[in-house]
C-alpha cells in the first residue's frame, strides 16, 4: 500500500488498540491487547443481500443432532458458546470470543501482572502446543524453557487433540504451586520433564545496563500500559551510571519479544525519534483507521542506535522496528521477523463477555505491511557464540500459522549489574556482540554514512 494512500487523522479521544502476537495468551504477558470503546455497529444487510437459508437451516440441523444424539448431554447455551468461538477463530489466528474469565485475565496481562509461568505459546499445523518465547525473569525462563520446546504433557494431561485455550487453563494456578510439564525440545531424541513453581508475573517489561563505559543496553520484553515510562527511566538512569554523560551509542533488544499494546510501541519509537510518522492502520471501518507521529520532546534522538530482531520479535515489536528503520533512525540487527501486521481490538458484549477481533492492519511510515513478511534486518546475523551458527534462531513465523491474513501488498524492573567488557558480551551473546562492535564502528566513522554503508535508503513506495 503506498504512502500517499489516504487515512484518518487519530481522533482526539483514541480507542486503544491492540497489536498481539499469535495465539498470545493471557497466562503469558505478551501481545496483549487493551480495553477499546465498543465499536460502531455496521449497517444491518440488505433485503437484497438476505440471509444464507440452507446455511442457517444446516446450522440448526447439526445442533440439533448434537442435542439428540451426543454421547453426553450438553446444554444449549454451551453449544452456541461453542458456535461463536468457532466463528471467530475460524477468521485468522488471532481473533477470539472471550469470556469474563478470558477477559478478567486479559486486564490482568495488560497490567503485566497475571499468574502462571510466563510462556508465549502457538498453536503450529500438527497440533504441537510449541513456546514461542519465554517471559524474561519468570519460572519459565529461570527453568531454561527455549522456543521451538513442544509441550507434550501437563501434569496428567496429554495435549494432543487439546485446544490452547484449554491448554492454557491447565498451566495457570495460584502462585506456589507446582506444575510439571512434559518438553520436547527441538533436535532431542527424547522429552524432558520440567517441574516449575507458579508465580504472580508482575515484572517490569524493561531491563537495562552499560555494555562498556559510554555503551548501553536497553531490553524490552513486551509492550505493557506502563513500558514507555519504564525506558524512559531506564534511559537517564543509563546516562547516571555514565558518570552523568551522554551516551556514545545504545542497543534496543526487541528479540523475543511478542508484542504487546500499540499505544506502548509509539511511546517506545517516539523516544528516538522526534518527528515523522511512526505508524498507521487501515481498515474497512473510518475509525479504524489511525495514524500516529512523532513529538519533538525526545529524550533520546541522537543517540546512535542498533535494534536487535529475530523470529520471535512480533506485533508491537515489529512497529518500532519497522518505524526505526524506515525513518533511518537506526540500525536493525539480527533474523527477520515474525510478520504480524494485524490489529486486534477488544470488544465488550452485553453479557460481559467480548470479543477479540482483527479490524486493521498496520503501516510502517513508508507503507509497508509486514504482514506474514515481517521485518528484514539491515545487517544479518544469527545468533551463535564465538562461532557461526546457521540454524534458524525462531522458525515458526506468522506466515506459518494456519488461517494468518495475507500481505496487503499484495505479496504472498530496571535491574542493575556490573557493566561485562565487550568481550564477555560477544562470548555469552554473539549478536549482543556484533551489535556493540558496529557501534563503536559508528563512533569512528561519520553516523550517517555508517548508516548509508548498512542500510541505504529506502525508496519511495
Amino acid at each position: 500500500m503506498p504512502a500517499s494512500s489516504s487515512f484518518h487523522p487519530a481522533p482526539r479521544r483514541l480507542r486503544q488498540l491492540a497489536v498481539s502476537v499469535p495465539l498470545s495468551l493471557a497466562l503469558l504477558g505478551g501481545g496483549l491487547p487493551a480495553v477499546a470503546e465498543e465499536m460502531p455497529r455496521e449497517t444491518a444487510p440488505t433485503q437484497a443481500e438476505g440471509l444464507p437459508l440452507d446455511e442457517l437451516r444446516t446450522f440448526a440441523e447439526v445442533f440439533e443432532r448434537i442435542k439428540r444424539t451426543y454421547v453426553d448431554e450438553v446444554d444449549d447455551r454451551t453449544l452456541l458458546k461453542n458456535a461463536m468461538r468457532g466463528m471467530l477463530e475460524g477468521l485468522d489466528p488471532h481473533s477470539s470470543y472471550l469470556d469474563q474469565q478470558d477477559w478478567q485475565d486479559l486486564r490482568e496481562n495488560t497490567d503485566g501482572e497475571f499468574g502462571g509461568i510466563g510462556i508465549e505459546v502457538g498453536m503450529e499445523d500438527d497440533g504441537k502446543l510449541t513456546i514461542i518465547a519465554p517471559i524474561d525473569d519468570t519460572p519459565a525462563s529461570r527453568a531454561g524453557l527455549q522456543p521451538r520446546d513442544v509441550i507434550l504433557k501437563i501434569d496428567n494431561t496429554p495435549l494432543d487433540g487439546l485446544p490452547m485455550s484449554e491448554a492454557v487453563k491447565l498451566m495457570r494456578g495460584d502462585a506456589g504451586s507446582r506444575i510439571r510439564l512434559l518438553i520436547l525440545s527441538e533436535g532431542a531424541d527424547m522429552p524432558r520433564e520440567v517441574v516449575l513453581e507458579r508465580a504472580i508475573i508482575k515484572s517490569s517489561s524493561v531491563t537495562h545496563r552499560l555494555l562498556d563505559p559510554g555503551y548501553g543496553y536497553l531490553r524490552i520484553s513486551q509492550f505493557q500500559s506502563a513500558t514507555g515510562d519504564e525506558a524512559r527511566t531506564a534511559l537517564a538512569q543509563l546516562r547516571k551510571d555514565n558518570d552523568a554523560t551522554s551516551l556514545k551509542g545504545l542497543v534496543l533488544d526487541l528479540r523475543n519479544n511478542p508484542g504487546g499494546l500499540l499505544s506502548a510501541a509509539v511511546e517506545i519509537s517516539d523516544l528516538f525519534l522526534s518527528n515523522g510518522r511512526i505508524v498507521y492502520t487501515q481498515g474497512r471501518l473510518p475509525d479504524s483507521e489511525l495514524s500516529f507521529s512523532a513529538k519533538a520532546d525526545t529524550p533520546a534522538d541522537d543517540i546512535p542506535l542498533i535494534v536487535l530482531i529475530n523470529g520471535g520479535t512480533a506485533s508491537a515489536a515489529e512497529i518500532v522496528s519497522g518505524a526505526l528503520q524506515d525513518q533511518r533512525r537506526a540500525i536493525i540487527m539480527g533474523t527477520d521477523s515474525f510478520g504480524k501486521g494485524s490489529v486486534q481490538t477488544v470488544m465488550p458484549l452485553g453479557n460481559g463477555d467480548g470479543l477479540k477481533l482483527t479490524t486493521a492492519l498496520y503501516f510502517t511510515p513508508s507503507g509497508r505491511s509486514i504482514q506474514a513478511e515481517g521485518i528484514q534486518p539491515d545487517v544479518e546475523v544469527v545468533r551463535g557464540r564465538l562461532e557461526r551458527d546457521t540454524r534458524r534462531d525462531f522458525s515458526v513465523r506468522e506466515a506459518d500459522l494456519d488461517g494468518r491474513l495475507d500481505n496487503a501488498n499484495g505479496e504472498s524492573e530496571a535491574v542493575q549489574s556490573k557493566a561485562p567488557t565487550s568481550p564477555v558480551v560477544a562470548e555469552s551473546d554473539y549478536q549482543l556482540g556484533e551489535a556493540l562492535n558496529l557501534l563503536k564502528g559508528m563512533n569512528v566513522l561519520d553516523r550517517s554514512a555508517a548508516l548509508e554503508a548498512v542500510a541505504p535508503a529506502t525508496p519511495d513506495q
